[in-house]
């Protein structure tokens, strides 16, 4: 069984009809952000939700702040207003906080995202969704976008399919931060990824 190309599938959805709608593109920060917008920022009326409640303290300031300015500087995009609270996240992965990096844990943190990504564009009249997620080479994107498209369907609006990490879109996301000096984490952002304990925050 041929595995799906969600990066073709992404271009198929624009010439078949996504072109020209209005998208929530869910981001984790600014530098995975930079090559998922380029790629697609002529075809769709952009704005970027910055729902990340696995991100706690100055790492969620600090992303925040360096997404603002990466949208400010470009202009290929509108920040979309969203509010942070790390409890949900704390809630979402409750009795996972040992599982391993990429499994059960970020499973849960995917959906918890995605979802509230989804409930957004539905209350504020968006026709898709989709995620900066897939530009890692460390996440699975078949997972990504098997999660994002229920919470889509969910919601009422649609998923737009994507492998951003495909044509060498990392690669790309590394020359453009360096093009704008951006800040660039060495981990997801939750504590459980830096091998940490969580601090209170039930």
């Amino acid at each position: 069984m041929n595995a799906t190309d969600y990066n073709k599938k992404m271009f198929r959805e624009i010439e078949e009809g996504a072109k020209g709608k209005k998208l929530l593109m869910h981001a984790c920060c600014a530098p995975c952000s930079t090559a998922c917008l380029e790629r697609i920022k002529d075809f769709f009326d952009i704005s970027v939700l910055f729902y990340n409640p696995n991100i706690a303290g100055e790492e969620y300031i600090k992303r925040l702040d360096e997404l603002k300015r990466f949208l400010s500087q470009t202009g290929w995009a509108k920040l979309e207003p969203c509010g942070h609270d790390e409890k949900q996240f704390y809630s979402a992965v409750r009795g996972l906080e040992r599982e391993k990096e990429g499994g059960a844990r970020c499973m849960e943190c995917f959906r918890l995202r995605l979802s509230q990504t989804a409930l957004v564009a539905a209350e504020r009249g968006y026709d898709y969704i989709t995620t900066t997620l897939t530009v890692s080479p460390l996440k699975n994107a078949r997972a990504i976008n098997e999660i994002g498209e229920k919470c889509a369907e969910e919601n009422g609006v649609k998923w737009l399919s994507s492998d951003f990490k495909k044509g060498d879109g990392y690669l790309r996301s590394c020359t453009l931060s360096k093009e704008y000096s951006l800040y660039r984490q060495n981990f997801c952002g939750c504590v459980f990824s830096k091998g940490l304990e969580k601090d209170g925050g039930a």
